[in-house]
């Protein structure tokens, strides 16, 4: 089973006016998602389902990476990937899916997941729009908007 964990792109700055759950994509946010999407369709990536966090930032990168990887299934939204979820439950859902299955989600929860998958127990926090590949039980590469090409890890 491979398992690609993505933070979510730069999004804007919460303020009064706006909710956390509120917050969307930067331009400069779906422009790296576009481009990490890209990349890895270039390194042959394709997806069986896609998992997001229902927060508005988490899905917008969840349809543009899935539009860019040539995804054209359902995006299903897993509230335990919100950016304090239970990651034992999010942990348990993600493997019960596909063989290939993109996960979308937040800091400090996604690197916790990653942590947890990988069995080690900590991880390293994601950047904005970077993706781990969990292959097994080992962290196999990454790709992130200043490296586009797979990264062994």
């Amino acid at each position: 089973m491979k398992i690609f964990l993505i933070r979510h792109g730069h999004a804007v700055d919460g303020d009064q006016q706006l909710a956390d759950g509120e917050r969307y994509l930067t331009k400069k946010g779906r422009k790296a998602v576009r481009e990490v999407g890209r990349a890895l369709r270039k390194a042959g990536v394709s997806f069986d389902v896609v998992l997001t966090s229902p927060l508005v930032r988490a899905v917008q990168t969840a349809e543009l990476i899935a539009e860019q990887a040539g995804y054209e299934g359902v995006i299903e939204v897993l509230p335990s990937l919100l950016p304090i979820g239970p990651i034992d439950v999010a942990a348990a859902a993600i493997q019960q899916r596909g063989h290939s299955v993109a996960v979308v989600g937040h800091e400090p929860s996604i690197s916790a997941l990653a942590g947890l998958l990988t069995g080690s127990g900590h991880f390293p926090s994601l950047r904005k729009a970077q993706v781990v590949c969990i292959h097994g039980a080992e962290a196999a590469w990454t790709v992130d908007p200043d490296h586009l090409e797979p990264q062994s890890l």
